[in-house]
């Protein structure tokens, strides 16, 4: 299955097979580190995903610890690890416009062939920081 979905990453992004399946590792490694459900429900769907997600952080040497991955989740650490992702993902010789197609490919098989739906977007796999956003104060501007 994991075949599979390299295969379809390749043929969507114009990536090589090799390549495709490194730009999965580092997408779901991030997902991963970001406690993200997408990357839960892949693993579920396609166990090997999982040991790509550890053997790409691995090489990269992304952190493992638990207080560390907490870490990673607080709004600075998200920016971090978005920012890590993107990095990695430029090394590969990706664009901004490949970058952009590459987790709507990933989705668009997800649910095809798993019926994983909702992540397609760089915020649905890193998410928000909605309680930053909620707390921030609100300005009024009717007039007095």
């Amino acid at each position: 299955m994991l075949n599979d979905l390299t295969a379809h990453i390749a043929n969507t992004s114009g990536l090589g097979a090799p390549a495709s399946k490194k730009a999965l590792g580092i997408v779901l490694n991030a997902a991963e580190r970001q406690d993200s459900p997408f990357a839960a429900a892949m693993f579920k769907a396609i166990p090997a995903t999982r040991k790509l997600s550890t053997r790409t952080g691995k090489d990269a040497g992304a952190p493992t610890g638990e207080i560390a991955r907490l870490i990673e989740q607080t709004p600075g650490g998200k920016l971090l690890v978005a920012r890590d992702m993107i990095t990695a993902l430029q090394d590969l010789g990706m664009d901004h416009k490949d970058i952009g197609g590459l987790l709507p490919s990933i989705a668009t098989y997800m649910e095809d062939k798993h019926g994983l739906t909702g992540f397609g977007h760089l915020g649905d796999l890193i998410g928000s920081d909605l309680d930053a956003v909620e707390a921030a104060p609100k300005s009024d501007t009717r007039a007095a």
